[in-house]
């Protein structure tokens, strides 16, 4: 991004790094830390073997953060989300707040109406049902 120009991410300006990057939702973060938190516990001789405080403070945060807990569930997010052709941003801001109107998914992501490939309000009111069918039966 040229220095003349302002980040935005409500525009979705956020640099070709950030644009390129892959992103996590809060639930596959969860799921990716619990893997790793059963690993370490298995492989350790000594059932005293501490993880480190900040692993176990994302731990816990992400978990209290996740609103899908079931990982067929956090698949499913996922592939509903990506069917908008959103940008990554984009998806998981929308999957870790879980917008329940197409009110709020705009002013959580107002990008979501702009940039070219613009959803109209029935298709964010589609998607936002798709993920609260989720949300129920998780």
């Amino acid at each position: 991004m040229s220095g003349e120009e302002e980040e935005n991410a409500a525009e979705l300006k956020i640099g070709d790094e950030f644009l390129k990057a892959k992103c996590l939702m809060n639930c596959e973060v969860s799921l990716i830390l619990d893997h790793k938190y059963e690993q370490l516990q298995q492989s350790s001789d000594d059932p005293m073997n501490q993880v480190s405080q900040v692993f176990e403070k994302s731990l816990q945060y992400v978990k209290r953060f996740s609103r899908y807990k079931n990982p067929d569930a956090v698949r499913q997010v996922r592939e509903i989300l990506a069917r908008y052709q959103l940008a990554e941003f984009e998806l998981c801001v929308l999957g870790n707040l879980c917008p329940e109107t197409v009110e709020e998914a705009i002013a959580m992501v107002p990008s979501i109406k702009t940039r070219g490939r613009a959803q109209d309000d029935e298709a964010i009111e589609k998607m936002l049902n798709d993920l609260s069918l989720i949300k129920k039966f998780e």
